[in-house]
């Protein structure tokens, strides 16, 4: 049954939680080398004075308010005082361009913004030509100097206090103005291709799946701790904190990526939500450490894991398990799955798990030794989540079933189309690209191809605009050959499957730099940059088995005829990867194109270095 949530808006979503638990924590963020908390009560304050301090400077309802920042408790605070003072947030990634920001507050006529420290600053100032409507910068660590005509966020709060204090009744009246069809939130698609386009989110959306996920999942409580490291400029992120303060858990805020397996085990979690590279990684380092321990320590891992992985199946099929694999799983548990799950804090309870695909056996493993991870599929112009796993009904190598309160159906051509209470109201100022993915009945077009299993269990098999048609005709979906390959070794990061109107399918490998350098160092090569280490002949051979072992399970037309390691690693900072890791396939194959044509020139297929 669809869940219904009373409140009209964000701010008042935030403000009956605040009444409800004012006492209780709502948020721990790292400081002095240990972790501080605020209270519900101590960050309405707060957020009460960024409103006031908004609306004295002149914001007036739906003015939009960018906020370029790393994922940080200021964030969430500024978010929801541009909320309370009737404004719609603009968020841009910290690690976007000069270009691509000034852009994003230019489209999105965005009259203030809200920039990480004086790093972030210089690249708005930097493009101010631009930016007539941009009448305020707000600094919100301003340790590294304010620059001309900025504002620091602690004199913003200052300047709010003394506004809401002259002003009695104003903050209590704007900050309940917002009705459910009020826009909230403009985030604009990463987009693999072209400009962004500002997604118009509403104050009802986020309420919508706040608490439908709330009550869908039904195993959340006050009592529950969130880590969270999402950029809060991904829809993603966002709907993680709506979640929270939907339900009252407090939430640990970090977005800096270098420190989160240190502030898992600092913080000790009971969930966090998720994108498959992270597990990846971590299953990755696992393996390679049992494998160089070798000998009784690999036998006593192969034991635990086929006993876990058995104990796991059997739990999700709800069948018993048995007095006799119990006892074997316990010893399991004592010996290997304890260690693993301390990496994670050790209170785990589930993982949300999205963005991209997350491979089956990558699930199993995680579920084998006792974190469960929930795989969910949604976009940014669904608000994140439209399919999701539950706890009673969770199939590793599905997204999961629909939301209450959404619809499914399916084009001719397998597309996913969704419609409902999460879908967004269209794109800011572009009726006619919103036109072309929201039909007039209301539906939205995914761009992703799928299908239903059994109880409703939706696959995701690939991008509609993805899918390689080779020129004999034969269609291969990339995610799945590329996925395959990035299981085998941890050596791969990254792998862009190309062959579309080709007469045979070739890949970009990308290696991990620190597996490929630890790999250099003992083979004498310590020092050498990964850009040199890479045209080495032998790193060739130490790929070329895993690409052979996969293509021994492919189809002829899908198997990797001729690959090419990259000469660098993709980052976001080059523009290859989006802010939430996925692989800009069009933008890498437009720079790697001579390299790509070069594969298919005669004699035989083999491998480029």
């Amino acid at each position: 049954m669809s869940a219904v949530p009373e409140f009209r808006s964000v701010p008042h979503l935030f403000l009956h939680r605040v009444r409800a638990t004012p006492e209780a924590t709502a948020y721990l963020y790292p400081e002095d080398g240990g972790w501080r908390s605020l209270t519900w009560k101590e960050t309405a304050i707060r957020v009460r004075a960024i409103a006031c301090g908004l609306m004295s400077l002149g914001l007036a309802p739906s003015d939009r308010v960018g906020i370029v920042s790393n994922t940080r408790l200021e964030w969430i605070l500024v978010d929801l005082g541009i909320l309370c003072a009737g404004g719609e947030t603009v968020t841009v990634y910290a690690a976007s361009t000069p270009d691509d920001t000034g852009y994003i507050l230019g489209d999105s006529r965005s009259i203030a913004v809200f920039a990480e420290d004086a790093a972030q600053a210089q690249k708005i100032l930097s493009r101010r030509g631009e930016l007539p409507g941009l009448r305020h910068t707000i600094l919100i660590d301003a340790s590294g100097g304010l620059p001309e005509g900025a504002l620091s966020l602690a004199d913003l709060e200052i300047r709010g206090r003394e506004w809401d204090e002259s002003h009695p009744g104003a903050f209590d009246e704007t900050s309940l103005r917002a009705t459910p069809e009020t826009v909230a939130t403009l985030i604009y698609t990463s987009g693999t291709t072209g400009r962004p386009k500002g997604v118009e989110l509403t104050h009802d959306n986020w309420i919508f799946i706040a608490g439908t996920i709330a009550a869908s999942l039904g195993i959340l409580s006050p009592s529950d701790l969130q880590f969270l490291w999402l950029p809060l400029a991904h829809v993603f992120g966002k709907a993680a904190v709506a979640l929270c303060i939907y339900v009252g858990a407090p939430t640990a805020v970090d977005g800096r990526v270098d420190r989160i397996a240190g502030n898992l085990a600092a913080v000790k979690p009971t969930f966090f939500c998720a994108v498959p590279r992270i597990f990846e990684k971590v299953h990755a380092k696992i393996v390679d450490q049992v494998l160089a321990a070798g000998g009784a320590k690999k036998a006593i891992f192969d034991w635990a894991l086929a006993v876990g992985t058995k104990a796991a199946r059997l739990r999700r099929e709800r069948r018993p398990v048995g007095p006799w694999l119990a006892l074997k799983h316990r010893l399991a548990d004592r010996l290997v799955f304890r260690k693993i799950r301390e990496r994670f804090g050790g209170r785990l309870r589930f993982c949300p798990c999205g963005s991209a695909p997350l491979a089956r056996e990558i699930g199993e493993f995680f579920d084998a030794c006792g974190i469960t991870i929930l795989e969910g599929y949604g976009l940014t112009e669904s608000t994140a989540v439209t399919f999701f796993n539950r706890f009673e009904d969770n199939r590793y190598g599905t997204v999961g079933t629909i939301l209450p309160g959404m619809e499914v159906k399916f084009a001719p051509d397998g597309e996913i189309l969704l419609r409902g209470r999460g879908i967004m109201r269209g794109y800011y100022g572009r009726p006619a690209e919103t036109a072309e993915v929201l039909d007039a009945d209301g539906w939205l077009h995914t761009g992703d191809i799928g299908v239903l299993g059994e109880g409703g269990h939706l696959s995701i098999t690939d991008r509609k605009k993805d899918l390689i048609k080779t020129s004999g005709g034969k269609y291969v979906a990339p995610q799945v050959v590329e996925g395959r390959l990035k299981l085998e070794t941890s050596l791969i990061s990254h792998v862009i499957l190309h062959g579309d109107n080709r007469r045979f399918c070739t890949a970009l490998i990308c290696l991990a730099e620190e597996e490929i350098l630890s790999w250099a160092r003992s083979e004498g090569l310590a020092g050498t940059p990964y850009e040199e280490v890479v045209k080495d002949s032998r790193v060739v051979e130490l790929v070329r088995p895993h690409v052979e072992n996969v293509n021994a399970h492919l189809a002829r037309h899908e198997t990797i005829k001729r690959f090419a390691i990259l000469p660098s690693e993709l980052k976001v900072e080059t523009g290859e990867l989006t802010p939430s890791l996925k692989v800009r396939r069009k933008f890498v194959e437009s720079r790697y194109r001579d390299l790509l044509d070069r594969m298919y020139v005669e004699p035989s297929p083999g491998a480029e270095s």
